[in-house]
């Protein structure tokens, strides 16, 4: 008699196999399609957020592909709401989805309750809806993060980050993207109970140019918006005479910080020199 054949086939314990289904955890408790959504967004560009005391920045590294492509093309933060602004960092294609999701909860709460959409609701339901995407077979992770402004009329600013895991966490400052660690180490050194916003401008600028590698990375274009006081809480563009002082600030920095580094560099390099001869 032929033995009936098993029921599963067994996998092997160092992770293959067990990232065929985003339904799959390993022994040891993880989802290897998630890790992967992660590490999509690792190669991105760095997006910085910042609530400050007068509103919300978010700032993005914009990669230019090719010069042939306009530079208001291929957005990376888009408006979802009067007073809600979404940065992404990963996908374009799959974070575009989110950022279509947002403005249909944005304004079917309008329409429900005839009132603009709380950051935190909004940022709750963009998270079950990413969430969503980790629990069925036919579906995959969202390979994007995002991070949520918000300064609604009633309330204080308002700064969330959603993984492709689901996860939602409020910040006084977020990053995603590539550089991610190096970033957190410069924001972690403001004291966000006293930045205002035309300062976050100049910090994310700085940071931004600081941590970009121009051997290694593509050029780039600094896409930057604020929702604040002097916008009436709106989420709107920062004014390009600003954002173009805030670049020439983090240009001439990261030019000084160059050239007191090969000054150091050339006094190595004496202090190696045997002594003259007598």
């Amino acid at each position: 008699r032929r033995a009936d054949p098993p029921s599963f086939y067994p996998m092997s314990a160092t992770g293959s196999g067990y990232d065929l289904s985003v339904t799959t955890f390993s022994p040891d408790g993880r989802v290897f399609q998630v890790e992967y959504a992660a590490k999509a967004i690792e190669k991105s560009g760095t997006a910085i957020g910042i609530r400050c005391v007068d509103g919300v920045v978010l700032g993005v590294e914009k990669a230019i592909v090719s010069k042939m492509i306009l530079s208001t093309s291929n957005k990376r933060i888009h408006t979802v709401g009067i007073y809600n602004g979404v940065a992404i960092s990963g996908f374009a294609a799959d974070a575009r989805q989110i950022v279509n999701r947002a403005r249909e909860e944005a304004s079917s709460f309008k329409s429900e309750f005839d009132s603009v959409i709380p950051g935190k609701v909004l940022a709750n339901r963009l998270s079950g809806y990413v969430h969503l995407h980790t629990l069925y077979w036919y579906y995959r992770p969202f390979g994007c993060a995002v991070l949520l402004g918000n300064y609604s009329p009633k309330g204080s600013p308002e700064l969330y980050q959603v993984d492709p895991s689901g996860v939602c966490h409020s910040y006084y400052a977020a990053v995603i993207g590539k550089n991610k660690e190096a970033a957190k180490s410069e924001l972690e050194k403001i004291d966000f109970t006293k930045v205002t916003c035309k300062e976050a401008v100049r910090e994310i600028a700085r940071i931004i140019y600081k941590l970009h590698d121009e051997s290694k990375d593509k050029e780039f274009t600094l896409e930057m918006t604020w929702a604040c006081d002097d916008t009436k809480r709106k989420h709107r563009k920062v004014p390009a005479d600003i954002l173009e002082e805030a670049e020439k600030y983090a240009k001439d920095l990261r030019a000084k910080d160059e050239q007191d580094s090969d000054d150091d560099d050339d006094d190595d390099d004496d202090d190696d020199d045997p002594p003259p001869a007598k």
